[in-house]
């Protein structure tokens, strides 16, 4: 099949009405597509829940342990007596 006679494939299914869907069909549509919405909404809902959790849970741990602040060196003692 050479691409003219696919494009005239495609013309004459084109062209034809679409055939009728049957009306306990669009029932089941309705239900599935409402239920993939609840639970598409329900899992970005959760993602950003567990974000904003990491996000909390890491702010809590970098004011507590303050790593940007440089440890104070073990080798060497205190200087005193000056």
């Amino acid at each position: 099949m050479n691409r003219m006679e696919r494009e005239a494939a495609v013309r004459r299914l084109l062209e034809q009405t679409p055939p009728q869907v049957p009306a306990e069909l669009y029932a089941d549509v309705v239900r599935r597509g409402g239920r993939m919405l609840r639970r598409r909404t329900l899992a970005r809902r959760t993602m950003w829940l567990m974000l904003f959790v990491a996000v909390v849970a890491f702010t809590v741990w970098a004011l507590t342990v303050r790593p940007w602040v440089e440890p104070p060196s073990q080798t060497t003692p205190p200087v005193s007596d000056w």
